[in-house]
């Protein structure tokens, strides 16, 4: 599980490694689930009885407790008193002091961030498609700009920008998103540049994906970016995403895992 704890650096192995068996990620997903729902643990294998499942409106309604459903107009928003609004702000504080103290020895000191749920929340379209993925609805929800920023992380990611550090933005959204993901990002108040150099979208025919496309999977894709962004002569200080695909690979010297129970990428 990635370390977001301040105070303990990756060591260089880490640093490197490509990639953690994937039953490891799948474990301490399903015991990140399990919490959820009400700590039940989610087994992997095939239910014998119906009733060891976690009922999908209790886990519904868990979810929308966590972020504090707060109703504005049709949309529905995490409330900024809410425990999701108090974790990812302590996530985002415990970031800052870990990047204010983190000393970049070879290389121009940059940080990564993901997009979705990491720098702007999607509960206001989870909560539309009943938590279920419409590539058509989510991009009308990405190109008319509609998501509002994960609490904390603009400060975070505005802090970064002025200190020494060069942000970039690394997302599994489409190319064809490019124009609505910049505008939400700077509508919601990130003042780091998110254009074509530092804002990565999913493009499966960049050269350093040539290994992999067009069937890249989220570790392979990301993970291969961050590579390429180091090789321009920038070192990864700390990566930020809301899933374990986000952050596993390495390339980083730190990874920040911000919470999303809302769905699972692998």
């Amino acid at each position: 599980m990635p370390d977001n704890s301040p105070d303990q650096p990756a060591t260089p192995t880490t640093r490197r490694a490509w990639r953690r068996p994937f039953a490891v990620i799948v474990a301490v997903v399903a015991v990140i689930a399990g919490l959820v729902s009400g700590g039940v643990a989610i087994s992997q294998s095939t239910p014998k009885h119906g009733d060891s499942i976690p009922n999908i409106t209790l886990v519904e309604n868990q979810i929308k407790a966590y972020y504090g459903d707060t109703v504005v107009g049709t949309d529905h928003f995490p409330s900024p008193t809410g425990n999701y609004a108090h974790e990812v702000e302590g996530i985002a504080g415990q970031a800052q002091n870990y990047l204010a103290h983190h000393t970049v020895k070879n290389g121009k000191p940059a940080v990564v961030f993901d997009v979705d749920d990491t720098t702007l929340n999607t509960y206001n379209y989870e909560i539309f498609s009943g938590f279920a993925f419409n590539p058509t609805t989510n991009a009308e929800y990405v190109n008319d700009e509609r998501f509002p920023a994960v609490f904390g992380m603009p400060g975070l990611v505005n802090w970064a920008n002025t200190h020494g550090y060069t942000v970039f933005f690394l997302t599994g959204r489409p190319e064809a998103q490019r124009a609505g993901t910049e505008g939400n990002l700077a509508k919601v108040g990130y003042q780091a540049p998110a254009d074509t150099t530092h804002l990565y979208l999913k493009d499966q025919t960049v050269p350093w994906l040539s290994f992999c496309a067009p069937t890249c999977t989220t570790i392979q894709y990301k993970s291969s970016t961050r590579a390429h962004i180091e090789s321009l002569g920038y070192h990864i200080a700390a990566n930020f995403g809301d899933q374990f695909s986000d952050l596993e690979g390495g390339f980083a010297d730190k990874t920040f895992k911000l919470p999303n129970p809302m769905y699972f990428l692998p």
